[in-house]
């Protein structure tokens, strides 16, 4: 395996361990915001059933004011989770573009090599067709 193709090999293994990361983050981002989902809706149904029962209207203010709690913390993480979600996001653009770099690398190195072994075939040749004509012009004499 030459260098390139090492280096090639763990920018890649870098750029599947930055999408693993990346996923991990989005499903704990997908998460957060489902519960506070659930809280929003927790909300809304004790709202509607203190409008239904006197006795349950009474402890709405309290049961409110821990809902106001609650959804804070959670979105305090969500916002928390997403900055976290943009830096995976620039790393991955980051490893992606390592990736690339290197890629090309191999890819001019690759495209040295053959013009190199066609200059040298081109060389040959040359060198062949002199032989054969000084031949040509000896056997002519």
């Amino acid at each position: 395996m030459s260098w390139s193709e090492s280096l090639i090999k763990l920018a890649t293994y870098e750029v599947e361990n930055r999408q693993l990361r990346l996923a991990e983050i989005a499903k704990r981002l997908a998460d957060a915001n489902t519960r506070l989902a659930v809280l929003i809706a927790e909300g809304e149904a004790e709202a509607k059933h203190a409008g239904q029962n006197a006795e349950a209207g009474w402890y709405l203010a309290g049961y409110a004011e821990g809902l106001k709690i609650r959804k804070a913390a959670l979105k305090a993480e969500i916002d928390a989770i997403a900055a976290e979600e943009r830096g995976a996001r620039d790393a991955l653009a980051q490893a992606f573009e390592e990736q690339k770099k290197y890629e090309q690398v191999a890819e001019s190195a690759r495209l040295a090599e053959v013009k190199e072994a066609s200059r040298r075939e081109n060389a040959e040749l040359d060198e062949v067709g002199m032989r054969a004509a000084r031949r040509a012009s000896g056997n002519a004499a």
